[in-house]
């Protein structure tokens, strides 16, 4: 076997609520629906020189390599900078510099009025508009949302390839302990380094401007940017109690002791979960 295989995400243009709650979000299983985003004041209105003009003198947290590598930068950003600036270098150049989690409801209110929260669920949280940004060939890594909730990820501008699985899958996919994350290369998968992978069973999609992915709770999900873009994620709570209790301890025990032993041993501390999750 040269790579693994994948299964392609269903799409569809439209769906109500009773539909996608009993075939997609009740059986965790993502979905690209078109039409979500497209009816956004946002889709078009939200151009690169829109935020360039009208809010280029708001300073960013930007993100690199290091924020995944054991050390001072572990977990944080590694610059602040214009926003003005940051589109410039992403829209231009192929600087692996990233911007994700920018709560476009705290940073920039008036813009939420831009955004339709969809009704395909109850509970989507209209306190918290991620934004995220990367350009042409930049890659998130592998990793579950730390809280496990549902994601509607919206595409605003530009592409990406995403690689998803169900959250059972960790062990297959070599989970780093102790984290959200895992190190493998499902483009090129080294088999012998990650035996498990072969077993892995994933999804495979392109999406661009206009799609929404729906992505169910706790699954993995690797990102590469196909051209230079950005993208809204909007979230609904894990409405499971285990999925809460799950949350919580990521958030509060789980990501705490990481942090702390990051900032105690930080290479010794990598090199033991990289030890642990090459065993899986």
């Amino acid at each position: 076997m040269s790579g693994l295989e994948f299964r392609s995400v269903e799409r569809i243009s439209s769906i109500n609520k009773e539909e996608f709650t009993s075939s997609y979000f009740n059986t965790n299983k993502p979905l690209v629906i078109n039409d979500i985003a497209r009816s956004w004041p946002a889709f078009e209105k939200w151009t690169p020189e829109f935020f360039k003009k009208q809010h280029g003198d708001k300073k960013v947290k930007v993100y690199d390599e290091s924020f995944v590598t054991a050390g001072d930068n572990y977990m944080s950003n590694a610059q602040l900078i214009p926003l003005r600036d940051y589109i410039n270098q992403v829209m231009t150049k192929s600087q692996d510099l990233r911007m994700f989690l920018y709560n476009i409801k705290s940073e920039i209110p008036e813009l939420a009025n831009d955004i339709t929260f969809p009704s395909l669920v109850d509970g989507i949280s209209k306190s918290f508009i991620f934004m995220f940004f990367g350009c042409k060939g930049s890659v998130t890594q592998m990793h579950f949302d730390i809280d496990m909730s549902h994601v509607f990820h919206s595409v605003l501008y530009g592409k990406k390839t995403v690689y998803l699985f169900p959250f059972e899958q960790g062990k297959k996919l070599h989970r780093y302990p102790f984290t959200c994350r895992s190190y493998v290369d499902v483009e090129q998968p080294d088999f012998k380094r990650y035996p498990g992978l072969k077993d892995a069973q994933g999804y495979k999609v392109e999406i661009e401007a206009g799609d929404t992915l729906y992505i169910p709770a706790g699954y993995w999900h690797h990102f590469i940017y196909d051209e230079a873009g950005y993208a809204v994620s909007l979230r609904c709570a894990n409405q499971t109690l285990l999925g809460k209790l799950h949350g919580f301890y990521n958030l509060i025990i789980m990501s705490s002791i990481d942090r702390l032993m990051n900032k105690i041993a930080p290479k010794n501390w990598f090199k033991w979960k990289k030890r642990l999750a090459l065993r899986a």
